[in-house]
């Protein structure tokens, strides 16, 4: 088992404070600009030690003979972190920037919005809509330069598009690296800037836009135009538009996914004797088959009149619910007639009929309305 007190050059009766004081002065004396390239497998070896004696719950594992390091299979460096990233945070190394950073960036996207009927939304449409956009600078052409000019090399970092600067930390100097801020990290300035787009590369215009919406939208739906958007800095790439549908409600159908919803009213002579009535659709005037004795809550689908399904084929259904109208405003012959009419068929005096759970003009509504 290794010696971490030996490592440290402290005695097994050394206190807490001294075990810190005599790590800290070991990774002073271990950083690379005193003791170079080579202090650096001696420095996992002090950094091990104190990993295991900084720590009070290890050291006591420690004394009693158990290295929790080689137990926990740890691998250098203070609970917690490995032995590169301390050696990446104290002595500059990782995540720097390489090089100066570049000015070309892709153009941001658009969100516009577009209200569509229900009958648009069930056979599609082509719509136009005027939306501002960023365009490239047709005198710089994104350069942010005036014509005959080009980008300078930043004087400050010389073209790095970086700083670096020494700190004292507790492990003494250390290097650390900043973006320029002369420059903002593009290791380039602009020294003479068009006067067109004053600088920015970019000008703004109202464009017309055309786009197919296609059947089967509704509220929500997004539809994406790739690379018509506001033009990229310094040449980039165009961003998107995505174009976001609302459909509008009707007042005579009801939309419920690919299929169409309408209520239906039907006199009840007609729904006793039965009939055919005419519905005016999207599709244009449909017959309505009522059979005879047919009940309020009676559904009539008619297949393939509803929404046309968004990037599938066919279209939905459309369901006609049948409510079957009472008179309420006889005449006093209407009246007699149906005198009659009770009088044949033994209603004079009706007696109240409990319907089973799932069989009457409930569960008929609610089947209609779920579309069974």
């Amino acid at each position: 088992m290794k010696d971490y007190y030996a490592t440290l050059g402290v005695p097994r009766s050394a206190t807490e404070a001294e075990i810190k004081k005599a790590y800290r002065k070991l990774a002073r004396e271990l950083h690379p600009d005193v003791a170079g390239p080579e202090g650096e497998e001696r420095f996992k070896e002090v950094a091990a030690a104190y990993d295991v004696l900084g720590h009070a719950e290890k050291r006591a594992q420690y004394d009693t003979g158990v290295d929790p390091r080689a137990a926990s299979g740890a691998s250098g460096g203070p609970q917690g972190f490995g032995f590169e990233d301390i050696f990446e945070t104290f002595f500059g190394g990782g995540q720097q920037r390489r090089g100066p950073a570049s000015r070309v960036q892709r153009g941001g996207d658009t969100l516009v919005h577009e209200e569509v009927t229900l009958e648009e939304a069930v056979f599609g449409v082509s719509r136009t809509f005027t939306v501002d956009l960023a365009d490239e600078c047709n005198t710089c052409h994104g350069s942010c330069c005036a014509p005959g000019t080009s980008p300078q090399t930043c004087r400050q970092c010389n073209g790095t598009g970086s700083l670096q600067r020494v700190a004292r930390s507790l492990l003494g100097n250390v290097m650390t690296t900043s973006p320029c801020p002369m420059c903002g990290g593009y290791g380039t300035t602009i020294a003479t800037p068009c006067t067109e787009c004053s600088g920015r590369g970019r000008t703004h215009a109202r464009h017309t836009m055309s786009v197919d919406i296609p059947a089967g939208v509704e509220t929500g739906t997004r539809i994406r135009m790739p690379q018509v958007g506001d033009a990229g800095i310094a040449g980039g790439a165009k961003g998107d538009i995505y174009v976001e549908i609302r459909q509008a409600a009707h007042k005579v159908f009801e939309r419920r996914g690919d299929d169409l919803h309408c209520t239906l009213e039907v006199p009840m002579t007609a729904a006793a004797l039965g009939t055919v009535l005419e519905l005016e659709t999207f599709d244009g005037e449909q017959a309505v088959e009522v059979a005879p004795g047919t009940h309020s809550g009676t559904t009539v689908k008619l297949k393939g009149l509803g929404v046309g399904r968004l990037q599938r084929g066919g279209r939905g259904d459309l369901y006609v619910h049948l409510d079957v109208l009472t008179p309420g405003d006889l005449t006093e012959e209407q009246e007699e007639l149906l005198r009659q009419l009770a009088a044949l068929r033994g209603e004079e005096m009706p007696q109240a009929t409990l319907t089973p759970i799932g069989h009457g003009v409930f569960a008929r509504l609610r089947d209609a309305f779920m579309g069974r």
